[in-house]
């Protein structure tokens, strides 16, 4: 019998990863636990959600942290 895999050490190895790749882990955890939905959500919704995530993915698009966007916005709003 094959020995149980340490999540510790699955943890500690994700978090080598690049933040895209990370995403890709977590949000493939997420779905994997198939939680019941609270709330319906539209097609089109589902669509421009998967849209996004392959946009990330493919580095289409580039995220950027939350510290740098409201900095950037308290620049430009700055009186």
């Amino acid at each position: 019998m094959a020995a149980k895999p340490d999540p510790k050490k699955i943890l500690d190895d994700a978090m080598q990863l690049e933040p895209t790749e990370r995403a890709f882990v977590a949000e493939t955890l997420i779905e994997s636990l198939d939680l019941d939905q609270d709330f319906a959500v539209s097609q089109e919704w589902l669509e421009g959600i998967r849209r996004r995530c392959a946009d990330i993915d493919s580095k289409k698009t580039t995220l950027i942290d939350s510290a740098s966007v409201i900095n950037e916005l308290r620049a430009k709003y700055a009186r």
